[in-house]
């Protein structure tokens, strides 16, 4: 049994999708279910008793402490953060409680989760439930998921950020990003508790919030709308596509070393026009335009966000090195599957867009 945090956001989702597509072990998720907490990203698990969803906040110490407690999960995987730097810009106070303030109360349940665990197995076939299900305090990991944001910026001639690179986050989103990866640190040097911490690049693929840019860009572009361009649209970016960001999560998750920090990318550095453009281009193939333009004709360009970050690159060399991982998908092959995800499910993105999906919730957690 595995306990997941944010399991209805876009990349939470597409890890429960995944890990219960290759495993039959349990999951349990929690997920507050906010704007891109959608609980339709795990439609196609109703009925499945693999899997329940929980609609909660992590900061919740008294029901995280009741699941934890329920459940037995051998391990935590935390994807529950606000994640969108534009927001944070807008509104950080949601950021600092969710992130940082959240992250605490998670580690602190877990925490006491986890002390109260046994040693080791019972060969003799009396171990209590945590025994039974895998839990004990030697096994039991809590992961959490952070950006490369934290990084901070780079130069067009920097070295990619590592495991090693300062922490400069310039957005109340990525300081809170940080402030929760510090937390976690803290909690394995001072408490012992068995931590692994990813930091990943841009995501991409299915289910994403199409306020992001690259499903801002599908959507936009099939109801004529303007594709905003942010200043010179030059800003890079290392592009990764979320099912493998799921498999070096299991991969890290499955043989990390405890406490370490492993940065996950997709070796795709891309300036945001040249992702705009390309998208123009599959979507002119694959749905073109009714009179015949070209979806490129649609670009604007915007004034530049306050703050907004020239480059971020990451170096992946030492999750290669220590646990084997690389991506499966070329940027190519990643961007063409999501274009095409997004075209096969027009309801889905009309039920993000028009809010229908909060219905569910509201008629199911009440």
């Amino acid at each position: 049994m595995i306990l997941v945090t944010g399991g209805a956001g876009f990349i939470g989702a597409n890890f429960v999708l995944d890990w219960l597509a290759q495993s039959d072990e349990p999951v349990i998720t929690l997920d507050k279910l906010t704007y891109a907490g959608n609980p339709e990203n795990l439609q196609s698990l109703q009925g499945d008793a693999r899997h329940t969803l929980v609609q909660g906040d992590i900061g919740d110490a008294a029901l995280v402490a009741k699941l934890l407690a329920e459940h037995q999960p051998r391990a935590v995987i935390n994807f529950a953060a606000e994640s969108h730097v534009d927001r944070s810009i807008h509104g950080p106070g949601d950021f600092i409680q969710t992130n940082i303030v959240g992250t605490f109360h998670l580690l602190e349940s877990v925490r006491g989760y986890w002390s109260n665990l046994p040693e080791n197995l019972d060969c003799h076939g009396s171990a209590p439930l945590a025994m039974t299900a895998g839990a004990t305090k030697s096994s039991f990991r809590f992961l959490h998921v952070s950006t490369d944001e934290v990084y901070g910026s780079l130069t067009k001639d920097d070295p990619a950020f590592t495991e090693t690179s300062h922490i400069e986050p310039n957005s109340p989103y990525s300081a809170s990003k940080a402030a929760s990866d510090h937390l976690v640190r803290a909690w394995h040097h001072t408490y012992g508790l068995p931590v692994l911490t990813t930091n990943c690049s841009n995501n991409y693929g299915p289910y994403h919030f199409p306020e992001k840019l690259i499903p801002l860009l599908i959507v936009n572009s099939l109801v004529g709308k303007p594709l905003p361009v942010y200043g010179d649209g030059q800003q890079i970016r290392d592009w990764l596509y979320v099912k493998d960001h799921c498999s070096a999560i299991r991969r890290v998750l499955e043989a990390g070393r405890l406490g370490e920090i492993y940065n996950v990318g997709g070796w795709n550095e891309k300036a945001n026009l040249d992702i705009v453009h390309t998208v123009c281009a599959l979507l002119d193939e694959l749905r073109p335009r009714a009179d015949g333009k070209p979806y490129k004709d649609q670009i604007t360009y915007v004034t530049d966000r306050p703050g907004h970050d020239r480059r971020y690159a990451i170096d992946a060399h030492k999750l290669e090195r220590e646990l084997g991982w690389k991506p499966a998908e070329t940027f190519d092959s990643g961007i063409r599957k999501t274009v095409q995800w997004y075209l096969d499910n027009p309801d889905w993105v009309t039920h993000v867009q028009s809010g229908a999906y909060r219905e569910w919730v509201q008629k199911h957690y009440k």
